[in-house]
């Protein structure tokens, strides 16, 4: 009995690896990014958010959280960010209005509550399953640590970082020109 529940298995596990060879091999899924979601890609990528939560809350920052780090973050964000997550006035870019995964608009939907280890280690490592990159290899260890904390106080920033964040440009596209 046990033998037959053991082969019931392997063959439930061969079946679904044929099903899914055969899918990708003859182009089954479509590709198209502004079709909806397929069934089972809202599900994985809730896994991706928890894993990332588990693996950075415990960093600890070795960059303080300071009124010249923040103004660095503020300018990291313009030039690495603003253009899926918005400027200020939290409008989309035409790049985030075609994205798959919508990408939060951070001025009105922030990661203040998050850990500042948890943003810190998305920035770092990307978002596997949403268009997130990885700035790891790109923006030093100082850098991801500045962006970090911006992203942390971005609700209660001091004044002369809250003027740098001003200064970034809607990235929005113009309507009636």
């Amino acid at each position: 009995m046990f033998k037959g529940f053991l082969l019931g298995i392997v063959f439930v596990i061969v079946l679904v690896a044929v099903v899914a060879y055969l899918v990708v091999q003859n182009g089954w899924i479509d590709p198209r990014a502004d079709n909806g979601y397929l069934p089972l890609e809202k599900w994985a990528s809730r896994a991706v958010i928890r894993a990332d939560r588990r693996l950075g809350a415990p960093l600890k920052p070795p960059v303080p959280d300071t009124v010249e780090n923040l103004v660095a973050g503020a300018k990291l964000y313009g030039t690495n960010c603003a253009i899926c997550h918005g400027a200020s006035d939290a409008k989309e870019s035409t790049i985030e209005q075609g994205l798959y995964i919508k990408a939060p608009q951070l001025a009105k939907h922030g990661v203040e509550d998050d850990a500042v280890g948890e943003t810190y280690y998305k920035i770092a490592h990307g978002m596997r399953l949403t268009p997130m990159p990885a700035f790891g290899k790109t923006l030093t260890d100082e850098q991801l640590w500045q962006l970090a904390w911006f992203l942390k106080d971005m609700d209660k920033l001091p004044p002369p970082a809250d003027a740098e964040f001003k200064k970034i440009p809607s990235v929005a596209p113009r309507t009636g020109t």
